[in-house]
């Protein structure tokens, strides 16, 4: 487990916690069952929260667990929440299971991600969808949304970018939003910043067929053609370990019938590579 030394008392880091939620003093008090008057004073450093209230004013607030254990450090208790890597034995089934979600869901493309969007595994099928990518984007530690953005990793290639690009900007911003990541806030300027020349054309193309408005298809040209994907992202439930409750799984499905078959195809899955493993 890593310590980390809160540079502000616990109260300021509640109430800036309560503000990014957008609630109330009165709010967050009734639905922690507390007096308005005893959260105000914690939140002003004339009472310091129990441990056990503050871990249920930061799950009324929904406060990452990385940041609840920083806000238990700051009110002088010890970290409850683990972090371990998953090479640790204490995650080998969780592993088994990423490495399961993975592997069953070939012949389509799924990879792990952390907090970051830096990979943490990929299965078989995501290599070769990487053909001419910038070698040092590939470098570990490789971040996903740099790679798919970038203009030398696969920007050239998504044929519907203006849209594929704003559904990613849209996600990292509100998920810095959320968790106050200052790395994501960091990433989400860089990616903002990529020089961007073709929203006129990728928009157009865009437009054949938008799915009812459900979701946003990644359209990606290949040497064997344009692939059509839609996305879903699988989270563990109930994390205790900071590794798994950062993790996420994005699931590729084929979003047509060409897709489907052109992915089914032998000379496609024998061009699959080993997946990419941090």
């Amino acid at each position: 487990m890593t310590h980390s030394i809160s540079p502000q008392p616990v109260g300021p880091l509640l109430r800036a916690w309560r503000q990014r939620r957008r609630m109330s003093q009165l709010e967050l008090a009734g639905e922690a069952n507390i007096s308005t008057k005893h959260l105000s004073f914690v939140e002003t450093g004339r009472s310091v929260p129990s441990r056990d209230m503050l871990l249920d004013l930061t799950e009324h607030l929904n406060v990452p667990l990385r940041e609840r254990n920083l806000l238990l450090t700051a009110a002088g208790y010890a970290p409850v929440f683990p972090e371990r890597t998953l090479e640790n034995p204490a995650l080998a089934q969780a592993r088994q299971v990423i490495d399961l979600v993975l592997a069953g869901h070939e012949p389509y493309p799924a990879l792990a991600i952390d907090r970051h969007w830096t990979l943490v595994a990929a299965n078989r099928v995501v290599p070769p969808l990487l053909a001419g990518v910038d070698p040092a984007l590939l470098q570990p530690p490789v971040n996903v949304l740099r790679l798919s953005l970038h203009p030398d990793g696969l920007a050239a290639r998504i044929v519907n970018l203006a849209e594929w690009r704003l559904h990613l900007l849209a996600r990292l911003r509100r998920q810095s939003e959320i968790t106050a990541d200052p790395v994501l806030t960091e990433l989400l300027r860089e990616i903002s910043a990529y020089p961007f020349t073709r929203a006129d054309k990728s928009m157009t193309t865009a437009r054949e067929g938008d799915y009812a408005g459900i979701a946003v298809p990644l359209r990606l040209q290949t040497a064997q053609g344009t692939l059509s994907f839609l996305s879903t992202t699988t989270v563990f439930g109930t994390p205790i370990d900071l590794t798994l409750a950062e993790l996420a799984i994005e699931s590729f499905f084929p979003a047509n019938a060409a897709t489907k078959a052109l992915l089914t195809q032998p000379a496609f899955l024998k061009e699959s590579r080993p997946a990419y493993n941090e």
